[in-house]
């Protein structure tokens, strides 16, 4: 983006990293990797909230910690050692903006792969520090405005406009049940944007707390609303509610036998397969229910590179899951870091040079995984508020008999369905 400023990168002093080892805001580093003034070492940061009561992602900084001892085994990225450090945000703002300070004064070239809902509290410091934010869940709008930010999914966004697509035809009335927060806020007017584009009418949208020991009372309500009216076709109940989703569906399933059939459908972050699972796997209330993702479904194998990191520098790590979408964001987010060094090739690596060589055009294979990745200002979405939105593709999966397995052949572009979303 023409005009932005650029900061100058500079190496720590010992004295700013003596300052910097002081710090305890819930982070830690690869063990056995040096960094800092003196050499070429590579520092990132990976966060994300782990311990709490709401949605936890632990695994993405696990899999960007073993990333890093596989990678510095095989010579670092393009020669240069990688050193990765940790952060908890505790799905917290004040947290997350620690976090984002944290990232400054250690002088990381990029924060990537990480997880946050709090973005208005985070991206500021970094755009002020000029810190590339590459790879984010997609959990935020600001991840898709940012000049600094590089997303490789469509988050949330293409999730709930692709399900809104695949449910049109099939469902009567449909409930989505989401957090009660700002970021849950951005949920419904996607998810109509597909079923209106499909000539269905909109959701209800039907508020529940994030952190909620039981949902009783909201499935009760969810069911009550999708089987009134006596349409057609069964209604659909849809949760979106992170790590509580599955609190919510051991709720629904005591409360469904007293209503008419309904459907259920989620997204890909909300459920996965060791979901599944856990709650009965054939019999478990998510069979036959659709599930929209960012990528091919967890056996594909183009997932296999990815594996092999797993098994050999996470075995046995049950933070880190090959099914979940945080993790493979994580990985293609490295993907993604991996192919910027190597581009830069004698030149020194640093938070500019990142982002000069994504800003100029730089185009990013990542195996089959996602489109080639590009990012640019003029991205189709700009014009309704996503103009770093460049990844639109979505897959379509479904629960049966107790395995998620692609409900259709390749990607679905939901770039036509998001550009009539109404988002403002």
């Amino acid at each position: 983006m023409t005009g932005r400023r650029r900061i100058s990168r500079t190496s720590l002093s010992l004295g700013a990293l003596a300052a910097c080892a002081s710090l305890a805001v819930g982070c830690g580093v690869v063990p056995g990797v040096t960094g800092g003034s003196g050499d070429d070492t590579i520092t990132v940061m990976t966060w994300a909230p782990q311990g709490t009561d709401a949605t936890n992602k632990p695994g993405m900084p696990a899999l960007a910690q073993a990333y890093a001892r596989w990678v510095n085994e095989h010579g670092g990225l393009s020669g240069h050692p990688l050193k990765v450090l940790t952060c908890n945000d505790h799905n917290d703002s004040v947290a997350a903006a620690k976090c984002a300070r944290r990232a400054v004064q250690e002088d990381v070239v990029a924060v990537v792969g990480s997880y946050s809902q709090y973005a208005d509290s985070f991206l500021p410091v970094l755009e002020g520090a000029g810190i590339p934010y590459i790879g984010g869940y997609g959990i935020t709008s600001e991840e898709f405005t940012s000049p600094l930010s590089y997303p490789v999914n469509g988050g949330q966004p293409a999730l709930l406009a692709g399900l809104g697509a695949a449910l049109a035809d099939g469902c009567g009335p449909v409930t989505l049940v989401r957090p009660d927060t700002i970021a849950g806020d951005q949920l419904a007017p996607l998810l109509d944007s597909g079923l209106t584009a499909g000539g269905h009418a909109g959701a209800q949208d039907q508020r529940a707390a994030e952190d909620a020991t039981e949902y009783g009372g909201q499935a009760d309500r969810a069911l009550q609303r999708s089987t009134e009216g006596g349409a057609a076709e069964p209604g659909c109940v849809v949760p979106v509610l992170g790590d509580r989703t599955d609190t919510f569906m051991d709720s629904f399933r005591r409360a469904r036998d007293a209503y008419a059939e309904v459907r259920t459908a989620t997204v890909l972050g909300s459920v996965d397969q060791s979901t599944v699972n856990a709650t009965g796997g054939a019999s478990s209330p998510y069979e036959g229910s659709y599930v929209t993702g960012w990528y091919p479904v967890e056996t594909d194998e183009l997932w296999d590179p990815m594996k092999k990191v797993i098994k050999e520098k996470a075995f046995g790590d049950n933070r880190v899951d090959a099914a979940d979408a945080g993790v493979q964001t994580t990985w293609i987010a490295y993907t993604v870091l991996k192919k910027v060094v190597a581009a830069l090739g004698d030149g020194e690596v640093t938070a500019d040079a990142i982002t000069g060589a994504l800003d100029d055009g730089l185009k990013i294979d990542t195996g089959g995984l996602t489109p080639t990745l590009h990012w640019t200002f003029a991205a189709d979405l700009a014009s309704v508020g996503f103009p770093r939105l460049v990844n639109t593709d979505v897959t379509l999966q479904v629960v049966r008999e107790g395995r998620l397995v692609s409900a259709r052949n390749g990607f679905l572009d939901t770039v036509e369905t998001l550009r009539n979303a109404d988002v403002t």
